[in-house]
């Protein structure tokens, strides 16, 4: 096969067909993952640059993403494969500089996200729905991961349905019923958005509207006693993680 590709679009579009192939299900992540659902990421004013790419697989296909990885001309991260290959694994791609983060079954960063059972469908990303908690839910939030929640937003209608083109409401309104910390993280990048998108020439009512659905959905949703109970803590105590970047034995210092 070629070697890599250095537009990291073009790559994860080698990458899907690559997998397809092979019948590997591997689901792009990240703000590759939503270029390739949403036109608006596509064109001014949230068009934006690419780095790595993120991907997740479910644990059947494990050995399969090594293999397939390797094929593609990437460098697997041995030592880091061998003591966390479970849940996530790392390729370097060196004529291009860039890493592949493959997480297995769950994301993990700021807060959990089970992915089980939701990488079964063709399109070679996660849901929109999946795309939006996985930006949603970075603590340390930044303009990059505003923008591509806006361009998927503005793409997606918000209902209680499991289309594969929706935002799901009822799906994420279940995901923070289930983790207080969780729902406040959701919470605090919902302002942060707002409060951004005056910066932004695009339909900024319509953004809005969305985001009140979906809230909407979220706290009607029944809320269990554990998690009101840890809503009674409330602040006080941290309710994220601060994932630290885990650097490929190949990137310079």
């Amino acid at each position: 096969m070629t070697k890599p590709h250095e537009d990291p679009i073009e790559e994860s579009r080698r990458i899907a067909e690559a997998a397809k192939k092979k019948k590997v299900g591997l689901k792009l992540l990240g703000g590759a993952g939503i270029h390739a659902h949403s036109p608006s990421a596509q064109r001014h004013p949230l068009k934006r640059k690419y780095g790595d790419l993120d991907y997740a697989v479910s644990k059947k296909d494990r050995k399969a993403v090594m293999s397939l990885f390797q094929e593609l001309g990437y460098e697997p991260n041995e030592r880091f494969n061998l003591m966390n290959g479970d849940r996530r694994l790392y390729f370097y791609d060196p004529d291009n500089g860039r890493q592949v983060d493959v997480f297995v079954d769950v994301f993990r960063m700021s807060h959990e996200i089970d992915l089980r059972g939701r990488m079964e469908h063709e399109h070679p990303a996660l849901s929109p729905s999946d795309l939006l908690l996985s930006k949603l839910q970075i603590y340390e939030v930044n303009r990059k991961d505003l923008v591509d929640i806006v361009a998927l937003i503005l793409d997606h209608a918000v209902e209680t349905g499991d289309a594969d083109d929706i935002i799901e409401a009822a799906y994420i309104a279940r995901v923070a019923a289930g983790d207080w910390g969780f729902y406040r993280t959701l919470q605090v990048n919902t302002e942060r958005l707002r409060a951004m998108l005056d910066e932004l020439e695009v339909d900024r009512d319509l953004v809005n509207v969305r985001l009140d659905a979906l809230w909407r959905a979220i706290e009607e949703t029944p809320k269990p006693l554990k998690w009101r109970l840890r809503a009674q803590v409330g602040d006080r105590v941290r309710w994220y993680e601060l994932p630290e970047e885990t650097r490929s034995p190949y990137q310079p210092e």
